[in-house]
């Protein structure tokens, strides 16, 4: 598949079933609508019946910056019904990539704040460099994060310390950021792209729908009491076993073989 670019975003296959997703939308990847349409255009080419994608990786090549949030100017100058639409659209995006059947990973170096770590906190995994910052600082604007950190920070992070982050509006650096879980994976500064696509292409090896299943049954924990997330989880095991790709796995490791999984 050829480079495809939008005014914002351009994405193209980094290796098998790994998308590589750009956002160079100057002068600070604000989530304006070029942005989002772009980032949607992305997800169409990654969710296509025949792309065959496992993992996206989403990252910046402007410089300092992931993405720095809403786009402020833009909201300055529309009225309420602006401001609802705008606001819904971005949620959509966001909304439409942390519900895609596939693995997402953000390669974060630079600024990554208000809709940009709503963007993150959307992905599966987080992968930071040494000198990333982390931050929704909505409150400074008499608002609150709308596109999905009241919900998926303190998921992530506990109660208290998204409390803490989003309260203060602050900025976290990566290292503390790893360190309460935030990121799931910290680099050397300037090389979260490349460890970033190393993990991609890691992942990609697994069994995807085992991937999905994983994904499906970790975050029904934190929605079902014990006994129902247990059997919850003996469904999903069930179901990988009997029309999954879980016999394929067995078969493998018995006769000393790679799996042919999809």
């Amino acid at each position: 598949m050829p480079e495809n670019t939008s005014e914002a975003v351009s994405w193209q296959w980094d290796s098998p079933g790994v998308l590589l997703v750009d956002l160079h939308s100057a002068p600070a990847n604000a989530l304006g609508t070029a942005l989002i349409t772009g980032l949607d255009a992305a997800l169409d080419a990654a969710l296509a019946p025949d792309a065959g994608t496992k993992v996206i990786v989403i990252s910046s090549s402007i410089a300092g910056f992931f993405a720095a949030g809403a786009d402020i100017k833009l909201m300055a100058s529309i009225d309420f019904a602006g401001f609802e639409s705008y606001g819904d659209q971005l949620r959509a995006v966001v909304d439409r990539l942390a519900n895609a059947p596939v693995l997402a990973i953000a390669a974060v170096e630079g600024l990554a704040l208000g809709g940009g770590l709503e963007l993150t906190l959307a992905c599966t995994l987080r992968v930071a460099g040494g000198e990333a910052q982390f931050g929704l600082p909505e409150v400074k604007l008499g608002l609150i994060p709308g596109a999905g950190g009241t919900q998926r920070l303190p998921r992530l992070v506990g109660r208290g310390r998204a409390l803490d982050i989003m309260l203060t509006g602050r900025q976290v650096s990566a290292a503390d950021a790893h360190s309460i879980g935030l990121v799931d994976r910290l680099a050397v500064a300037g090389q979260a792209l490349t460890d970033a696509l190393a993990l991609a292409k890691t992942l990609t090896r697994a069994s995807a729908p085992a991937q999905a299943a994983v994904v499906r049954t970790v975050d029904a924990a934190f929605d079902l009491p014990l006994a129902e997330g247990n059997a919850f989880e003996r469904a999903q095991i069930a179901e990988l076993f009997q029309h999954g790709e879980g016999q394929e796995g067995i078969a493998a490791f018995v006769e000393k073989r790679r799996p042919d999984f999809s």
